[in-house]
């Protein structure tokens, strides 16, 4: 970690753990007051209910909330929702985790273990997951296996976003924010009431950033953003018993693709870095030189969703209607090696095209003393992605001379071409190699569940959803591209001068990324077998059954217990870059006990749950050097992990003035069962999850009466030190070097000072993210370590000033 005020870090901390300690002793103090708090209604249970009442472990984020951290997206607000990780470093390829259950694999072939959902409306593919926050009414993370109510790939839990719908008062909304880095972002609402029956709500804005980062050759910065979206909403009530939502959104991002920042010194040309590197000798990242040459990074999306939503009520019951169809197209290409040299390029592209179209039908109604609903869904994507990687001869020579298999591009250079003056060159010739991926997926799903009163006291809670999943995907490598080098062998060939080398063109007609050759033999289901310039289709089904049984019991006026079990799946699929391969399905079975406590005086809400689960078949995509050496492959490794846990969440109106609330996860998680690429058993290892995730805030208001009203707001988050095996050390996720540490404990902390004035139209706010500016090595890519002996890492954003200005109207 690094830090520009080490000498308050003692300080903070001594603050924190006193701040922590007098919130969680704070259910044992009795204070005066009579105010209490506001009711949050939430949709966990596709109901509209009280927060307090749903025997869920859930986490509510209101839009006051997502506006004091000045966040604008979900990887903003991660480090505050403690069990909730969100990896947000590329945005077209993030990657959730609850509870420490996530998906690693980036490609179109295998689906995400936390459903994301807007609406109600499931977001499938990771590109289209991470969405700007704009006019955002509240999200709630649901922590443990949702797929009864929320259905597949909502194994690990569930983030819900619901966005504001059309009112029936005329209101608007504008909103500048400035801060470091040049970052300007521009927000306006508008909400129309046409007529008694029919209102529109329309929002947009803009976000742009310049860098953080400086490339030490060019002087070009790194981390720009630049980013908008806009969502047009009509709320129509057609008659007295029929509601119908009409939404049209869309969000587009253009910015600088993830920089890579090298971590080994470079000797001078021709001289390359050893490989394998050695990690002993790898540098301080916060001090190494930023050397990127990528010929273009951009990292960009186009998404457009259009969504219809039907509420029909039927006498005692209530039909409701999801519809959605939404494209989108994402780019991502960057750099995989962090130099600047020819002799050592490599970078990678992702580029995927993606179409959706989700319907689910849901009645609901109450019968007696049972609260029931059934419902039924459908769900099409086609998914198009193409794996790209792009380099020259040069570093194709220089990983075939660090594998030991020669240097054939610089022998004929300067063995041949050079000393007799020939007009061709072997060298300076790009390469790439591309595997291209088509993917057709259905999932047909039909549910039930019901809350019986089984007194006025105590609910029994049960449902059932059974999913049928249909997936086709192709995977299609077309050999090497190399169209120059192809011509100079030609031309050499022709000329008689290759076979003075003994050499021919066929013997450069090789992959050495995509490289099929170890496959050969493979079935397809479409009658073909593994090779180059073959279109290679499995075809696979899965089916699942999904239950959930939750007994909650109200002890006392103020405290309800309840417990639970719930199943969770996420459908098997396939590795988009291992050809021919497939896996099965995922499930997570959970078990979870807890209580909900709420009080006026004082005015205190106090939760806690204990949960237990087993997460069974864990696809993980893993980078494996293959036996003997040679290019590291990502492939899917499986796995069984369990793990126990404790979630807690406080909210305590102290005094009409100070507010303080907190949230903390306790979790050990181990693995079951894992063998690691070199053969290693890691069964009860850990499976690199933090014991200790913490997020604590206070706020406090100054009423100023005629002059306004100033609000003070703290937030502070912890994540403990990751919990290493030998898998994560050499995945590059966890572990000690001399230069600096990977997976230590994180410490973020947010300051936002607002004034409304009189009458709440007019709000001024100064805000500081990251307070201390902890900045933080993200993770360590092997991708070229072994190969070219070139390593790189990532690092966090530094800390974040601004001022935010805005007038509702």
């Amino acid at each position: 970690m690094r830090t520009t005020n080490p000498t308050r870090r003692p300080g903070l901390r001594c603050m924190l753990v006193s701040t922590a300690a007098c919130i969680l002793a704070a259910p044992a103090l009795a204070q005066d007051g009579d105010q209490a708090q506001d009711v949050i209604t939430v949709t966990a249970q596709q109901r509209a209910q009280s927060a307090q009442d749903v025997p869920i472990s859930l986490q509510v984020l209101d839009s006051g909330f997502i506006q004091s951290l000045a966040a604008d997206d979900m990887g903003d607000l991660d480090a505050f929702v403690p069990g909730l990780d969100v990896s947000n470093g590329s945005p077209t390829q993030p990657r959730y985790s609850i509870r420490g259950i996530s998906t690693s694999d980036f490609g179109v072939g295998t689906d995400p273990a936390v459903g994301i959902y807007v609406d109600g409306i499931y977001a499938a593919r990771s590109g289209a997951s991470l969405l700007a926050f704009n006019d955002v009414e509240r999200i709630e993370v649901l922590k443990g296996p949702q797929g009864t109510l929320f259905g597949r790939n909502s194994a690990a839990g569930a983030v819900s976003i619901i966005t504001r719908a059309p009112s029936d008062e005329l209101e608007g909304r504008l909103a500048l924010r400035i801060g470091s880095h040049s970052r300007v972002r521009t927000e306006g609402m508008i909400n129309i009431p046409i007529t008694d029956t029919l209102a529109i709500r329309a929002n947009f804005l803009s976000n742009k950033a310049d860098g953080w980062l400086t490339d030490s050759v060019t002087g070009e910065d790194y981390r720009r953003e630049n980013g908008s979206a806009d969502r047009l909403t009509i709320r129509w009530n057609a008659t007295p018993t029929t509601e119908i939502l009409l939404r049209h959104s869309r969000d587009n991002i253009s910015q600088d693709a993830r920089p890579a920042i090298g971590i080994v010194d470079l000797p001078a040309y021709p001289g390359t870095p050893a490989a394998p590197a050695d990690p002993n000798a790898y540098l301080n990242p916060f001090n190494a030189p930023l050397r990127n040459d990528v010929a273009i990074n951009r990292e960009s999306r186009d998404l457009a969703e259009t969504t219809l939503t039907i509420h029909q009520d039927i006498g005692a019951m209530t039909l409701t209607s999801l519809t959605s169809f939404r494209e989108f197209s994402t780019m991502n290409r960057e750099d995989e090696d962090g130099t600047n040299r020819i002799d050592t390029y490599f970078d990678t592209s992702n580029v995927e095209d993606n179409e959706a179209f989700y319907q689910e039908l849901r009645l609901a109604g109450t019968s007696g003393p049972v609260d029931w609903l059934i419902g039924a869904s459908y769900y099409d994507e086609t998914a198009v992605q193409a794996s790209e990687t792009f380099t020259y001869t040069d570093t194709v020579n220089t990983v075939l001379g660090n594998l030991g298999a020669g240097t054939p591009f610089t022998d004929l250079e300067y063995g041949l071409l050079v000393p007799f003056g020939l007009p061709y060159t072997m060298l300076g010739h790009s390469w790439s190699e591309n595997m291209n991926n088509r993917g057709e997926f259905t999932a047909r799903a039909i549910y039930a569940d019901a809350i019986w009163s089984v007194t006025d006291r105590m609910n029994l809670s049960v449902g059932l959803r059974y999913t049928e999943d249909e997936k086709s995907f192709q995977w299609l490598n077309g050999g090497r591209q190399a169209d120059s080098l192809d011509q100079t062998l030609a031309a050499l060939d022709g000329a008689g001068i290759l076979g003075l080398a003994g050499a021919s063109p066929a013997d450069f007609l090789f992959d050495f990324v995509f490289d099929l050759a170890p496959l050969a033999g493979v079935a397809c289901d479409n009658g073909v077998f593994v090779a180059e310039n073959v279109a290679c289709i499995q075809q696979d089904s899965w089916s699942n059954l999904s239950p959930r049984v939750v007994v909650d019991y109200q002890l006392t006026d103020n405290v309800m217990v309840y417990g639970s079990f719930s199943e969770g799946y996420k459908a098997g699929g396939f590795n988009s870059v291992e050809v021919g391969s497939r896996f099965e399905n995922e499930t997570v079975t959970s078990w979870e006990f807890g209580f909900k406590s709420d009080f006026i005086n004082p005015d205190l809400i106090f939760n806690m749950s204990v949960f237990s689960y087993l997460y069974e078949g864990k696809q993980s995509v893993r980078l494996v050097v293959p036996a003997g050496g040679g290019i590291p492959q990502y492939l899917v490794q499986t796995s069984d992990d369990e793990a126990i846990g404790v979630d807690f969440e406080l909210d305590w109106n102290a005094t009409e003035a100070l507010r303080l609330y907190g949230n903390a996860q306790w979790l050990d998680s181990t693995h079951k069962r894992r063998v690691d690429s070199n053969g290693a058993d890691l069964a009860g290892e850990p499976t690199g999850e933090p014991n200790w995730n913490l997020a604590v805030g206070a706020e406090y208001v100054v009423n100023w009466r005629e002059r306004g009203e100033l609000t003070l707001q703290a937030n502070h988050a912890y994540r403990g030190e990751s919990r290493c095996n030998s898998q994560s050390v050499l995945q590059g996720t966890c572990g000690g070097y001399a230069a600096f540490e990977l997976g230590e404990a994180r410490n973020r902390t947010d300051l936002r000072l607002r004034w409304t004035a009189p009458g709440d139209r007019l709000s001024v706010s100064a805000f500081a993210n990251n307070l201390f500016d902890n900045q933080y090595v993200e993770g360590v890519s092997n991708l070229t370590a072994d190969t070219l002996g070139t390593p790189f890492v990532t690092i966090s954003t530094p800390r974040v000033l601004g001022l935010e200005i805005g007038y509702d109207f």
